[in-house]
């Protein structure tokens, strides 16, 4: 993978336009109430948020997340939010940020022939990337998505037990170059954050990625996940997606709550 550079906004005036620009764009309520109505859509959207709390720039693109996630019936969106770690040295040290998630973004980087990676950054469906408050290309694109994607699903089952997440998988067909992607997914929680651009704030934030494991897609071994701290069933959601690795498409994706270890016989 060919390196690139980092881009980082440090004035809070960007971060303000971009967060009027945001919330403009969602006066588009027709577009934002249809996607995240109960249907059977023909197609999924994956929603991959890039953000740090060390951003100034990046609460307009968290709340936007959170837009989106409230009240949504429709379970063919799929949400999650990548804390990048190379916030970390300007003053305040996100807690759910993972180098690996920096490394998800650079890897998409090389993808979409970009020389920098940025936050807030969109992507959908791994195929198109935005900037992370642009409401109205984003909800758009979900639309899209949901329209004009496979009907392809990732069939999960999650047990628990003794610390970890035990994960059965099956994905639709034999897919060629490619691999699954799972994320345990916190629903939400809140920080005070207490330096850096956003000091004195408390951040929201929904979708949060804990944890991240990769497997090739054809595999059919159980795939263990430690739990971090703080987990609970309630709360907390997995989500799974087959990835190719030629382009970083998304050809399918599906969901799971948890089952504890003792109750599914382990």
């Amino acid at each position: 993978m060919r390196p690139v550079n980092i881009l980082i906004i440090t004035t809070a005036l960007t971060g303000l336009l971009i967060g009027m620009a945001a919330f403009v764009s969602v006066s588009n309520e027709r577009v934002m109430k249809d996607v995240q109505k109960a249907k059977d859509s023909k197609g999924f959207a994956v929603v991959e948020l890039f953000t740090s709390e060390g951003c100034s720039s990046c609460p307009p693109a968290d709340a936007l997340l959170e837009r989106i996630q409230q009240d949504n019936e429709n379970k063919q969106i799929y949400i999650m939010a990548f804390h990048v770690d190379y916030w970390d040295h300007q003053g305040w040290r996100d807690r759910f940020s993972d180098h690996r998630y920096s490394e998800r973004q650079q890897q998409y980087a090389g993808w979409f022939g970009l020389s920098t990676v940025y936050t807030p950054q969109v992507v959908i469906n791994g195929e198109r990337e935005f900037v992370g408050s642009n409401a109205g290309a984003i909800v758009k694109a979900i639309s899209n998505g949901l329209e004009d994607g496979s009907t392809d699903s990732v069939s999960l089952h999650a047990k628990i037990g003794k610390g970890k997440l035990y994960i059965e998988h099956e994905v639709p067909g034999i897919q060629k170059d490619a691999e699954l992607v799972l994320a345990l997914v916190e629903k939400e929680a809140q920080s005070n954050v207490k330096a850096g651009e956003n000091s004195g704030r408390k951040l929201s934030h929904v979708q949060i990625v804990r944890q991240l494991a990769v497997v090739d897609a054809n595999s059919s071994k159980e795939v263990e996940m430690k739990l971090p701290e703080g987990f609970s069933e309630n709360g907390w959601e997995l989500i799974g997606f087959v990835q190719r690795n030629a382009d970083g498409h998304i050809t399918a994706a599906g969901r799971t709550g948890f089952q504890s270890a003792e109750d599914a016989g382990k």
